[in-house]
């Protein structure tokens, strides 16, 4: 799975104290990116990409990214059409507001709110869940429709562009699983918990924007 045009990227993943941080960094450094860790704005003004990840609620996101003066910084940067992935919170943190343990805005990146889950199924949603693409996009080369990638989440994205949204997992209900819009894109699940279709997740965004070629 490891890429050698990808040695060269410069792969910004940002620390704001989410748990899931070590794991982002094996899973990208496996597909051959060499990934720096980052808590201070100034690491984004040369990267090739920034990933945000994250798990955990909304309001302590928020209040992490705020007490490192992340916010403004990453507005600014996706406002500037720059390569940036969001996972699972990372995506939740772009929209515009979250009702997780009452309402509290985000980075209102994208127009939507994060609501809970429907009742009658198991909260949290925790596992394997069927992926479907709504349209084509070069983050899932080599990634058959409806494989399956690993979730953990009680919230979702409730999108009001459904243009952004290029993947759905049913759980209750349609769920947000993919968006993309220009060169940001964003997933609920955790690719880098999903195999080799996670790692595939990583090294498509990856080469997408590396100058040393394209997703093949």
């Amino acid at each position: 799975m490891s890429d050698p045009r990808l040695a060269d990227l410069d792969v910004i993943i940002l620390d704001y104290g989410a748990g899931n941080l070590r794991s982002v960094v094996r899973a990208v450094e496996r597909v051959g990116a060499k990934p720096e860790v980052a808590a201070v704005a100034a690491a984004m003004d040369d990267a090739d990409v920034v990933i945000l990840p994250g798990v955990g609620a909304a309001a302590d996101t928020m209040s992490n990214l705020r007490e490192r003066r992340l916010v403004e910084p990453i507005r600014d940067y996706i406002k500037a059409d720059r390569p940036f992935l969001g996972v699972c919170m990372g995506l939740q943190a772009l929209l515009t507001v979250s009702e997780e343990g009452g309402e509290h805005p985000c980075l209102d990146v994208l127009e939507g709110r994060v609501v809970r889950l429907p009742e009658g199924r198991k909260i949290p949603h925790m596992g394997w869940n069927r992926v479907e693409h709504r349209r084509p996009t070069p983050l899932f080369e080599g990634i058959p429709n409806g494989a399956h990638f690993y979730f953990v989440h009680s919230y979702y994205c409730d999108m009001a562009n459904r243009d952004e949204v290029v993947a759905t997992t049913e759980y209750g209900t349609d769920v947000t699983a993919v968006v993309e819009r220009g060169r940001l894109a964003a997933t609920q699940f955790h690719p880098e918990k999903s195999g080799a279709y996670g790692l595939r997740i990583y090294r498509n965004f990856l080469l997408q924007h590396s100058s040393n070629g394209a997703s093949k």
